[in-house]
């Protein structure tokens, strides 16, 4: 049995750089993942990154990577409900990709810079 989400969808053609563009080609998505991949979990934490996302855009795009099967939303708080997200494999296989970007942003503009991890207090 195949999972829904690894259902192929072509939106314009078979070609897996427009596959992966249909996806992440926006200007706020990558940066999401971004967020994600250097510890960002709540919509609070998203909205404090310097590119300054709109809370509507967020929400969306949000949303279209749960349905994507990249993070996988977890309650955290009942009233009102409130969730984080989390990579799944699938969005954790998105690093090597953002680190090439980095790479290639490094060496052809300078005085760029790499945003630091996020670091998570423990409640104790």
């Amino acid at each position: 049995m195949t999972d829904e989400l690894d259902k192929p969808i072509f939106e314009r053609s078979c070609c897996p750089i427009t596959c992966s563009l249909d996806l992440l080609g926006d200007k706020w998505t990558l940066l999401v993942i971004r967020d994600l991949l250097l510890g960002k979990k709540r919509f609070q934490e998203f909205l404090e990154s310097p590119e300054r996302i709109a809370t509507n855009i967020l929400a969306d795009r949000l949303k279209k990577i749960e349905t994507a099967g990249l993070v996988i939303p977890q309650t955290y708080q009942l009233k009102p409900v409130r969730h984080e997200y989390v990579l799944t494999k699938k969005g954790e296989d998105l690093k090597p990709v953002l680190q090439a970007l980095v790479k290639w942003g490094k060496t052809y503009y300078s005085g760029t810079k790499v945003f630091e991890a996020v670091e998570r207090r423990v409640a104790g």
